[in-house]
C-alpha cells in the first residue's frame, strides 16, 4: 500500500461519527463537575487556579469514559492524582528550560511505556503529559504550586464522587460486554442453519471474560444476573457446532438437518431475549415459537446418537441461561431433561468470581509487562522512544519559533501519537482538521466578543460536553470542541490572548508533522512480524487439539481444566494475530512473506483447524468412560507437528507434518473405535496442508 492510499485509509476512521456510541448522559455528567470545579475555584480563588482545577476534572471525566472493568471513580481518582504529580512537577521545573525538557523527556518516556499496562494507562499518561505542558505556562510561583496540584486532584475527586452520587446504568460496561457475548452465540447459531461451518469470532466472548474478573468489593455487589452466564455461552459454542456439522452424523439435507435448523433458530431466539434482558436488566421474555422448538418430543424420534445428545444438552444449557438472566423466575419448563443434561449447576457459577488485583496489587504485574517491552524490537519500546524525542523537538522548536506559545506544537505530538501506524496517522490528520475549526472559531468568539473569565468558563463547559458527547467516535469532531475548550480556558485565565489563529493552526501542524514524520524514521512495522504472529497462533492452537486428543486417552469429562487452558491460549493467540492483520493492513509496506492472499488462506486454515478441535472438545468423553488408546499417539503427533511447523514458520521454511501424517495412514487399516476421532484427525491434517500451501504459494509469488 502506498503512503498516500496509507494516510487516505487510516484518515477516513477518525472522521466517522457513529450515533449509537452517543452517551449524552454520561457526557452531562462529566460537564456537570467541571462546571462545579471551574465555577467553586473561579469564585474562591481567580482566574489562574480554576483553569488548573478545571483541566484536574476534565481530564478525570476523560478517564472515566475509557473501556475498562474498574470502578469509574477509581479511574477519575487515578486520573486525578497523577495530573496533580505532572503538574506539581512541572511547575517546580518549567521556569528551567533545561531542567524542563528533562522532566518532559522523562515524563513522556514513561508515559509511552505505560501503553504495556493497556490503552487505557496510555492515554491518561499522554494526556496528562499534554496538559502538563499548558498548565505550566500558567502564571503561578512555586510557593504556590503545591496549591494548583491540591485543586487538580480536587477536580478528579468531584468527578469521581458524581460518579457514585449519580451512577448512569452501573454495570453497564459488564452488562454490554455479556449481552454482546450471548448476541454473537445468537448470531452464530443463525449463521449455522445456512453455513454448518460458519466461522465464529472469539472476541466477545473474551471480551465477556475480561469484564467478568472483578475486585473483591465488586464481588460483594455483582448483579447476580452477571455471574453464571458467560462460562454458560463459552459451553454453548461447541454444542452448536456440534449439532449443525455434518461430520458428527446429520445429513446435509432431509427431516434430521430441517429438525437441526429449527433447534438452531430457537436458540438464536432465546440466547438474543437472554442477551436483551441482561443488557437492560429487565426480565427475560421469550418467543413462544422458540419454546415450543425447544421443548418438541419429535427431537428423539428424529434425532440419533451425538446429534440427539447435543440436542439435548443445547436446551439444558439454554435453560440455564435463561435463569441465570432472570434468577428469581422459574424457566424449568424449558428444559427437556433438566437434572441429566445440566453439565454443572448454576449455583456453581454464582459461587465464584475471576479475580481482579486491586490498582496498588496491580503494580508489579505492570511493571512485569514494562520490562518485557524493554528490547529493541517491541513497539511500545519504540513508540516511548519516538514520542518523548517528537515531543523535545516540538517543545524546544514552538519555542524557537516567533509565534508564542509554543506548547501546542509538542501537546499535538503527544495527543495523536500511538504504538501502531493507522491511529497515529489518522489522528494526526483529524486533529489539524479538528484543531483548524476549533481554533478559528473560539479564538473568532474571544477577539470579537471579549467574553468575561465568567462568560469563558461557561464557554469552556459547554465545549468539554461536546467534546464528552463525541470522544467514543468520530475523532476530528471531538478536537473541535477539545481546541475550542482550551482556547476559552487560557482566556479565563487571560493567558494566550496575543496568539492568532494562524499560530495556533501551525504550531499543530508542525506537531502533527513531526509525530508523522518520527514513524517513517524510525517505524514499528506489524507486517514483518506477521509470520510470528501466526506461528504463536498455530503452536496454541495445535496445543489445544492435542490436549482435547489427550483426553479420549484418559477422560476427565467435558470441564477438563487443561483443555479450558488450552484453549483459552488459543483463542489469545488468535486475536492477537487478527489484530496485526489489522494492523498491516494500513501499513506503506511491502509483505515481506505474506501476500494478502496468503495471510486470508493462511487464517482460514487456521480457524477451521481450531473448529475441528472444537468438535472434539464437545464430544469429549465423561469423567470414568471407557478410554480411547489410540488418542494418545494423536495427541503427541498433533504436538509434535504443530511445534516443529511453528518453528518452521517463523524460520520462513515450508511446514511439514509427517507425524501427524503418518498417525492418519496408520489409522486407514484400523481407525480406533470412536465416531469422530478418526475422521477429526483427518480434518486436522487436511488444515494444516492448506496452511502449507498457502505459505508456500506465498513464497513462490515473492
Amino acid at each position: 500500500m502506498s503512503w498516500l492510499r496509507a494516510l487516505k485509509e487510516t484518515a477516513r476512521s477518525g472522521l466517522t461519527i457513529e450515533r449509537r456510541r452517543l452517551e449524552p448522559v454520561i457526557a452531562a455528567r462529566g460537564a456537570l463537575g467541571l462546571a462545579l470545579v471551574v465555577g467553586f475555584s473561579l469564585a474562591l480563588f481567580g482566574p489562574a487556579v480554576a483553569a488548573s482545577s478545571a483541566f484536574g476534572a476534565f481530564q478525570a471525566a476523560i478517564a472515566t469514559f475509557q473501556r475498562s472493568w474498574r470502578p469509574r471513580p477509581t479511574l477519575a481518582l487515578a486520573s486525578g492524582a497523577s495530573l496533580a504529580v505532572s503538574t506539581f512537577l512541572g511547575y517546580l521545573t518549567g521556569a528551567h528550560t533545561v531542567l524542563f525538557l528533562a522532566l518532559l523527556l522523562l515524563w513522556t518516556f514513561l508515559s509511552g511505556l505505560a501503553w504495556a499496562a493497556g490503552p487505557t494507562a496510555g492515554i491518561i499518561a499522554s494526556s496528562n503529559v499534554a496538559i502538563m505542558l499548558v498548565t505550566v505556562t500558567l502564571p503561578t510561583s512555586v510557593a504556590t504550586a503545591a496549591g494548583h496540584a491540591a485543586v487538580i486532584f480536587a477536580g478528579g475527586v468531584v468527578q469521581a464522587a458524581l460518579v457514585v452520587l449519580l451512577p448512569v446504568r452501573r454495570w453497564g460496561a459488564q452488562r454490554d460486554a455479556l449481552a454482546d457475548a450471548l448476541a454473537a452465540e445468537a448470531d452464530y447459531a443463525r449463521r449455522l442453519r445456512h453455513d454448518p461451518v460458519a466461522p465464529f469470532d472469539p472476541v466477545p466472548l473474551m471480551t465477556a471474560r475480561n469484564a467478568a474478573a472483578v475486585t473483591p468489593r465488586q464481588a460483594r455487589t455483582r448483579p447476580a444476573e452477571l455471574h453464571g452466564a458467560r462460562g454458560l455461552a463459552e459451553r454453548i459454542r461447541p454444542v452448536l457446532a456440534s449439532l449443525a456439522d455434518p461430520a458428527v452424523g446429520v445429513p446435509e439435507e432431509g427431516p434430521e438437518r430441517a429438525r437441526v435448523r429449527e433447534l438452531l433458530g430457537a436458540a438464536g431466539e432465546v440466547l438474543d431475549a437472554a442477551a436483551h434482558a441482561i443488557r437492560h436488566g429487565e426480565p427475560v421474555t421469550l418467543p413462544p415459537p422458540a419454546l415450543a422448538a425447544l421443548r418438541t418430543p419429535d427431537t428423539g424420534a428424529i434425532l440419533r446418537g451425538p446429534s440427539r445428545r447435543a440436542a439435548l444438552r443445547l436446551a439444558a444449557l439454554l435453560g440455564d441461561v435463561v435463569e441465570t438472566a432472570e434468577p428469581r423466575t422459574e424457566t424449568s419448563g424449558m428444559r427437556t431433561e433438566p437434572t441429566r443434561m445440566r453439565t454443572e449447576p448454576t449455583g456453581a457459577e454464582h459461587g465464584r468470581h475471576r479475580p481482579r488485583p486491586t490498582l496498588i496489587g496491580l503494580a508489579p504485574v505492570v511493571l512485569e509487562k514494562v520490562r518485557a517491552e524493554l528490547r529493541p524490537d517491541s513497539p511500545v519500546l519504540r513508540h516511548a522512544v519516538r514520542v518523548s524525542a517528537v515531543t523535545a523537538a516540538g517543545y524546544l522548536l514552538g519555542g524557537w519559533l516567533p509565534f508564542g506559545h509554543g506548547y501546542w506544537a509538542p501537546m499535538a505530538s503527544v495527543m495523536v501519537m500511538r504504538p501502531d501506524f493507522s491511529q497515529t496517522y489518522a489522528r494526526a490528520v483529524a486533529r489539524f482538521g479538528g484543531t483548524l475549526v476549533g481554533v478559528a472559531l473560539a479564538t473568532a468568539v474571544v477577539q470579537s466578543a471579549h467574553p468575561g473569565a465568567y462568560l469563558s468558563a461557561a464557554l469552556a463547559v459547554v465545549c468539554a460536553f461536546g467534546m464528552y458527547l463525541l470522544m467514543r467516535t468520530g475523532y476530528a469532531a471531538a478536537q473541535v470542541f477539545v481546541s475550542a475548550y482550551v482556547v476559552f480556558l487560557l482566556g479565563m485565565a487571560g493567558a494566550g490572548l496575543g496568539q492568532t489563529v494562524r499560530d495556533r493552526v501551525l504550531l499543530t501542524l508542525l506537531g502533527g508533522l513531526l509525530a508523522m514524520l518520527s514513524y517513517a524514521v524510525y517505524p514499528a512495522w506489524e507486517t514483518p512480524r506477521l509470520r510470528g504472529r501466526l506461528a504463536d497462533w498455530l503452536a496454541s492452537v495445535g496445543a489445544y487439539a492435542a490436549v482435547v486428543s489427550a483426553r479420549y486417552a484418559d477422560p476427565a469429562g467435558p470441564a477438563s481444566p487443561d483443555v479450558r487452558e488450552a484453549l483459552l491460549k488459543t483463542r489469545t493467540a488468535r486475536v492477537a494475530w487478527q489484530e496485526a492483520v489489522a494492523r498491516a493492513t494500513h501499513e506503506p509496506v511491502r509483505h515481506r512473506g505474506l501476500s494478502h492472499a496468503a495471510v486470508e488462506q493462511a487464517e482460514n486454515a487456521l480457524a477451521e483447524f481450531g473448529r475441528v478441535a472444537m468438535l472434539l472438545e464437545a464430544h469429549l468423553p465423561e469423567h470414568g468412560a471407557p478410554p480411547v488408546p489410540a488418542a494418545a499417539a494423536l495427541a503427541e503427533s498433533l504436538h509434535r507437528s504443530t511445534e516443529r511447523g511453528a518453528k518452521e514458520v517463523r524460520e520462513r521454511r515450508e511446514p511439514h507434518w509427517e507425524d501427524l501424517r503418518e498417525t492418519v495412514t496408520a489409522w486407514s487399516a484400523a481407525p480406533p473405535d470412536h465416531f469422530l476421532l478418526d475422521k477429526g484427525a483427518v480434518l486436522l491434517l487436511g488444515c494444516l496442508e492448506e496452511l502449507t500451501t498457502a505459505l508456500t504459494e506465498s513464497r513462490r509469488r515473492r
